[in-house]
């Protein structure tokens, strides 16, 4: 029998083939999907809050299924483009994915301010999922994102308005007469039918407007994003059960950016949603634990009567929601986009 020695840089070269086998072999189990290198840039506003949560999911379980080769970077701040342009920046693919609202720009999409209609049936968050899904998926709504080189990935699954204000609190219907509000869409309709002077201002900029009293009070998704932009610092009240709509901001992704994927990403996308959608809205649950106590803490309560939510429905529900069918039904299937809002819970217009 022969006895071979090994030298010792030939018992390192086989160490250093056997750590970079095992790295390999490592490597594939943790890649979950195979494919090349891509990246992504998605253009944001604002700071990481509960309403990133989706894409935040989305980011990480991507980079995570394919072993950091389809990375998906999350640009905050307004970095890559101001809130009002990302339509625009998916237009050009300045950018590959991006998150918009949609009364930030009304005449860009117009069958989607659908989802600002006041008293919408979003009481559950299940009702608030199926009439989104069901919006997406209506011929108008995916038409004019088209024109824009856009498709709808997941909605936000904002939850319902409420305002916060400063000075007297409103506590019937007839003292908001008079009040300039930051409220866009259908939900800034209603609030005129009562008296309110509507502006849509964006987010960024509200809390200014507030301190320089420049308006009275602001709608935002209760609670996380009033608190999120820290508008209760400069605020003395809250309204906790007006609910008079909502509005939507998607994750759209460039369809140009969407078709070049190779056909295990596209798959990859879309079998992450359902985390993607359950992580979204299971922020804002968790966040409402946190700020609601301390927003009763702080700040008055606002509390209408039965009676009063009652006529505000009945003055500013059907009544707007009707008015901007009027107004539409000529540009595009207004009232089919409305029967499926509510045929998407069960219900007829």
């Amino acid at each position: 029998m022969r006895t071979i020695y090994l030298s010792s840089v030939a018992i390192f070269a086989i160490f250093g083939l056997l750590s970079a086998e095992l790295m390999l072999t490592q490597s594939a189990k943790a890649s979950e999907v195979d494919g090349p290198k891509v990246k992504w840039d998605v253009s944001l506003w604002g700071k990481k809050r509960a309403f990133t949560a989706g894409v935040e999911k989305l980011s990480a379980l991507v980079k995570s299924k394919t072993g950091g080769n389809f990375n998906i970077v999350l640009h905050y701040g307004g970095a890559l483009s101001k809130s009002r342009e990302n339509l625009d920046g998916i237009s050009i693919d300045a950018f590959q994915a991006a998150m918009f609202c949609n009364f930030y720009h009304p005449k860009k999409n117009p069958a989607l301010m659908s989802l600002t209609m006041p008293f919408l049936p979003m009481s559950s968050w299940e009702n608030n999922r199926k009439i989104r899904d069901a919006v997406y998926a209506h011929p108008a709504v995916k038409k004019e994102l088209a024109k824009w080189n856009a498709m709808a990935y997941t909605s936000s699954y904002l939850p319902q308005y409420e305002f916060l204000g400063r000075g007297k609190p409103p506590v019937t219907l007839s003292d908001w007469k008079g009040l300039t509000v930051r409220a866009g869409g259908g939900v800034g309709r209603a609030m005129k039918v009562i008296g309110a002077t509507p502006t849509s201002s964006t987010a960024t900029e509200v809390y200014t407007g507030v301190q320089q009293g420049t308006m009275d009070a602001a709608s935002f998704p209760f609670t996380y994003s009033h608190v999120a932009y820290k508008i209760h610092e400069v605020t003395q009240w809250f309204t906790s059960n007006l609910s008079p709509g909502t509005s939507d901001c998607p994750v759209v992704f460039s369809i140009n950016a969407y078709k070049k994927l190779p056909n295990q990403y596209q798959k990859l996308l879309m079998d992450v949603k359902e985390d993607v959608i359950k992580a979204q809205i299971q922020s804002y649950i968790d966040i409402d634990k946190k700020n609601l106590p301390m927003l009763k803490a702080k700040l008055k309560e606002v509390k209408f009567s039965k009676d009063e939510l009652a006529k505000f429905r009945a003055a500013a529900g059907k009544p707007v929601i009707d008015k901007w069918i009027a107004e539409n039904q000529g540009k595009f299937d207004a009232r089919g986009v409305i029967d499926t809002i509510f045929a998407a819970v069960g219900r007829k217009y």
